[in-house]
């Protein structure tokens, strides 16, 4: 039996970061969003770092009311953003390490040694009836911690594969499977393009994967809806 292709969710984020290069409104993140979602993002993902960068609180109103598929919230674990995630209640909200010094996420989560803080975060969140995912390496202790936070999903962080290391496509492979066997859903993300993409999209515990620096560059040559739709065919023969 055939298992449903693996979901693509496409983050908006460097949208909003050429709109604030101006300071203005153009170009509008939720036009990109409605532009994916034709073709054929099965969801939308924005992070709303603490020093507002490129996603602003308004995006999160106007995107979260603005389109009908579910919409991933990454956020930091703090008082600040779990008050915003609860008072709009996205989807799903993927909890990311940050450091305002970093260019991007340099790495997965800290759950094992984060457990304390974590706790009461994906328990509101969870109440609140937001899906919680972490944002964790493909580690066997991150995945454990995940499971006893009592996250849904996790993501695995994909860097290092996307750098090309020995080994780190196995890695993601074994952390699937643990995933599944402790009753986590597995996403994947980071550094993915269309020529990496095809192996992780392969992997079948894998059920989604979140990708936005590549296809927003690529949208710049191409137009957005063309470069999603190839993203959406690769994944879709693949898995």
């Amino acid at each position: 039996m055939s298992r449903p292709p693996t979901r693509l969710g496409v983050n908006i984020d460097h949208v909003a970061t050429l709109r604030n290069a101006r300071g203005g409104t153009h170009p509008d993140p939720l036009r990109a969003a409605r532009m994916a979602i034709a073709a054929g993002a099965d969801g939308i993902t924005i992070h709303l770092r603490e020093d507002r960068r490129h996603i602003r609180d308004e995006d999160v109103a106007r995107i979260r009311a603005g389109i009908a598929v579910p919409l991933n919230l990454e956020m930091a674990a703090t008082d600040e953003m779990l008050a915003i995630a609860l008072a709009h209640l996205p989807h799903a909200a993927c909890i990311v390490p940050e450091r305002r010094a970093e260019v991007t996420t340099e790495g997965g989560l800290d759950a094992a040694a984060g457990m304390a803080g974590l706790r009461p975060i994906v328990a509101a969140l969870t109440a609140g009836g937001v899906r919680v995912s972490l944002f964790i390496d493909p580690d066997p202790a991150q995945l454990h911690a995940a499971a006893a936070l009592g996250a849904a999903v996790v993501e695995l962080h994909t860097g290092a594969y996307a750098h090309a290391r020995p080994g780190e496509l196995e890695r993601l492979r074994v952390a699937a499977s643990l995933a599944e066997r402790l009753g986590l859903e597995c996403h994947a993300g980071h550094g993915l393009d269309f020529d990496n993409v095809g192996a992780v999209a392969a992997i079948p515990q894998i059920r989604e994967l979140n990708i936005g620096h590549f296809l927003i560059g690529e949208a710049i040559f191409d137009g957005l809806v063309p470069v999603v739709a190839r993203m959406r065919r690769i994944i879709s023969a693949a898995s």
